[in-house]
Formats: C-alpha cells, structure tokens, sequence
C-alpha cells in the first residue's frame, strides 16, 4: 500500500505545486508595480521553494549538443543503438565538416560506461560524457524505469545485468574492432563479472576497463550503506522495500523497490547538508543570484529524479554483493543466457588493462573497496594495472566537477590511449601538452605484498622479475591486445565518427 499512498500525496500535491509556480512568477513579474520590493521578493522565493520541494521531477536529458574535439566544434546527435526490455545503449554520435577533426575522431578510442543501476537516471553521469567526448567515441548504459518496463517483458536479474553488458561489449568490438569499458560506482561488480567470464570462456576482452568509486569489496572501509545491509536480514529487504507498481504505469504489477524510499535514503544520509542547501537557496532568490540558483536547480533536478528497480536485481544486488560478498569470496555463479550456471573468476582476465579510481572523502564506497580490484585480478600483469587516489574528493567528484575534469580524466585519457591499437598505415597520433596531473599510484606500489607473489607465480618470467625489480617491463597485454585487433574492423563513416 505504501507505493500507492506516495502515488495519492503525489496526486495531490500536483495541483499545489502548480499554484505555487504560478504565483512565484506573479510576484517576481516586473509588470506587477511592487515586484521590485522586498516583501515580494520574500513571498515570490517562499513560493518557488514550495514548488520544487513538491513538484515530480521527470527523466532528465543529457542535452549534449556540441562538444570541442582538438578546439574544433562538432555536433552530437544522440541516438539508441540497441534497446533491451531494461536498458538502451545509447551513442553520442559526432558530426565534423572539418577533415582534420574527422580523421582525429577516427583514430579516438571506443568506450562503453556503464551507469549505475542504484536509483538515479544514466544523466547523472552527463558531465563524464561531455568531458569523454573531446578524446573518445562514447557508448553509455540508460537504464529504464522498471515501473515503464510491461510484467510480459520479464523479471531482471542482477545474472541480467551480467549478460547485458556482455552484449553491450560484443556490439561495440563488432562495430569498432575493440573497445575500452568504464564503470562508475554499482556496476564495477557486475562489469569485472561480465569481463571475468568472457575471459573465461576465451572471448576478446575490452582492452581496459576503468573502475571508479565501486563496491568490488564491501567489508573494507564500510560506509553507512554497507552498514544497512550488513545490519539487516535478506527478509527484511524484501518485507520492508518491495512493493508492486501500482495502477496507471506500463509495469503495473511489477514487484520493484520504489525511487522514491532510495531518495529518501539519499536524503536521510546527509539530511543537513540537503537542508542547507535549500536555505541557501531560498536565500539567493531573494538576492537575485542567479548563477547560485541555476546551479542549484540544475543538480536537484537531477538528484531529485529517481527510478524504480526490479526487485529481483535489487534484492540479489543487496545479497550478492553486500550480504555474502560473493565476488571476493570465490562463489558468484552467474546464469548466462542459455541458463547455465558460470563461475565468474577475476583472475582469468589477462589481456585487459586495468585502472582503478577512489575519492579520499567517499561515504558510498569507502577506501579499498574498488582498489579490491587488483587483488582479484593477479593474471594481469603489473605493468598493466594502475590506481589513482584523488584527494579531497567525495563519491561524486571522482566523475564530475573540477577534480574530474582536471585530475581524473586527464589519468584515464592517457591510460586509455595506452592500449590503444594505431590505425595501419596511419602518422602516430601525437598528445597534447598535459598540464602536471596528481600523483597516481603505479600498481607495482599500490597492491598488497600478498599480491606481489601471486602475480610473481601468475606472470611470466620476464614480468616477474621486473615486478620484484620494481620496473615496468613491455605489458604482455599490450601484445595480446595488439594481436587481438590486428584484424579490427573500420567501419566508421567519413563523415560521422
């Protein structure tokens, strides 16, 4: 009943929420001869506030229109490549008259980003696409609303979201010869799954695969969401959080875990700094800040805006990954599409790159949990493997905002580019200067000594002893990667890359 009470409050609440926009335009209109007054611009601030804490806040759109590729402007056209019943695979397609830019753009990297899967809409990641944009063809996850998604389509499983994003990976080296793989937060674990199997059943693998801000092992470093889990028995999740979808939506019926308690659970974790900033909000009406009050819609229309999950993958997500921490544990089987049971093993991936990505301050994923990640995946060698530490970031900064912009993506760039096969017969691309980056852990230093003898006895002799030495031998990778794709396709039209 739950999900149809908020469905009744929200009903009501409409209408108010309508009457109150209005009257916040009446008395800010320069028409009204006192809108220019103090009172009028208290009760006009009063009454926009009271809009936005009650009206419903719908999908945002990326709304990347244009993006600079080596100081040229080309247009984006944002189209679905593939649609599944639970997620679109959607390309930001790049238009240039400008021959040079059209030839840069041919040799850019293929990359797929997986969005997370936890409650907000793929947008929250708009600021990582635009910035990938300038340097790379980008590929990104949109996760459908599983209250829109019919009861005909199916269930969706977290073995689902494993499987998707394995035909995600085929499509992209399909249509470009390979690709590289970056995951934000939830999906590092279904995405090192999804790797680990096609490794283990001898498939190309993505060249490298980027891992930011992700729970691949939830003991370490635990944050008040791992806590809830922890505290709480499978039972209770599904008894307290499950609710079917009510009447009036294409999935009614369907059991999911509502956006709205997530948001509440957003909230609850910061509930003063949210207040703040509403206040501050309030308080920058009045004085007519403009900027401060743009900035502030613009993130809550975000933030705000939330979906609902399977309950299958959400309840399975909670147990997998947070209950019995299956990854780290050695016991995850994942069901593929022809119902048999695969064990996913890190440690069969070996001709694929990795990087790893933490914020100093992240209270969503803690410190070490994402790092986890080269402790499972010994079969890649350590010249191949790097972790990156920003400094007074917190969960959201580590993929957008300055720290983004000017300390992460610049590291992930280059990394990328790394393992990157030349086009034949083509001039060696040449990189900008690159203005000094953080300090970035080099995998030789950043993994357990534990670690150090596993990849002693995994590598091979060579790699071994320049691993001892402290040295960054040729990357074994590098080679397979470049054998991989020596027959990659080109299929890139000449006019769109």
């Amino acid at each position: 009943m739950l999900y149809q009470i908020y469905e009744a409050q929200r009903a009501i609440t409409e209408p108010f929420a309508d009457f109150a926009k209005a009257a916040s335009k009446l008395f800010s209109n320069p028409a009204w001869m006192f809108s220019d007054t103090s009172l009028a611009h208290r009760i006009s601030a009063s009454y926009d506030l009271l809009y936005r804490l009650g009206k419903d806040y719908e999908k945002p759109v990326f709304g990347i229109e244009t993006v600079e590729v080596d100081g040229v402007e080309v247009v984006i056209h944002e189209r679905i490549e593939m649609d599944l019943p639970f997620c679109e695979l959607r390309r930001f397609k790049r238009f240039s008259d400008n021959s040079a830019t059209l030839e840069t753009m041919l040799k850019q990297p293929a990359v797929l980003i997986v969005a997370p899967l936890s409650g907000h809409y793929a947008t929250l990641l708009r600021e990582t696409v635009r910035t990938m944009l300038g340097g790379h063809k980008i590929y990104i996850t949109d996760w459908k609303n599983a209250r829109t998604v019919p009861l005909e389509k199916g269930d969706f499983h977290l073995d689902d979201y494993v499987n998707n994003v394995q035909t995600f990976i085929r499509f992209l080296q399909e249509k470009h010869g390979n690709c590289h793989v970056m995951s934000v937060c939830q999906p590092t674990v279904p995405v090192l799954a999804a790797i680990s199997l096609m490794a283990s059943r001898g498939e190309t693998t993505p060249l490298s695969m980027t891992m930011m801000g992700g729970p691949i092992d939830a003991r370490k470093a635990p944050t008040s969401v791992n806590n809830l889990a922890t505290e709480h028995s499978y039972e209770w999740f599904e008894n307290n959080l499950i609710y079917r979808v009510p009447t009036g939506y294409p999935g009614e019926g369907r059991r999911v875990y509502p956006g709205f308690l997530q948001y509440t659970g957003f909230v609850a974790m910061n509930p003063d700094r949210h207040a703040s900033s509403y206040y501050d909000y309030f308080q920058n009406l009045i004085k007519g800040d403009d900027d401060a009050t743009d900035y502030h819609r613009k993130f809550y229309d975000e933030y705000n805006a939330v979906l609902d999950m399977d309950a299958h993958y959400y309840l399975e997500t909670i147990e997998t990954v947070f209950q019995k921490f299956k990854l780290v544990e050695g016991t995850w089987e994942v069901r593929n599409p022809q119902g048999q049971l695969e064990l996913v093993k890190p440690a069969d991936i070996k001709n694929t790159a990795l990087i790893t990505v933490e914020g100093e301050l992240d209270d969503i994923s803690g410190s070490g949990q994402t790092k986890a990640a080269h402790t499972l995946c010994t079969s890649i060698g350590a010249a191949d493997r790097e972790h990156i530490d920003v400094q007074g970031a917190g969960h959201y900064g580590i993929f957008s905002g300055s720290k983004w912009r000017k300390i992460v993506y610049p590291q992930i760039r280059d990394f990328i580019l790394r393992y990157q096969p030349q086009p034949h017969n083509s001039v060696q691309q040449t990189s900008q200067p690159q203005p000094a980056l953080a300090k970035h852990t080099p995998v030789s230093s950043a993994v357990d000594p534990a670690l150090a003898v596993a990849i002693a006895k995994t590598a091979a002799p060579e790699q071994a002893k320049a691993f001892k030495a402290g040295t960054k031998p040729v990357a074994a990778t590098k080679k397979a990667n470049a054998s991989n794709n020596a027959t990659a396709k080109k299929t890139a039209k000449p006019t769109a890359k």
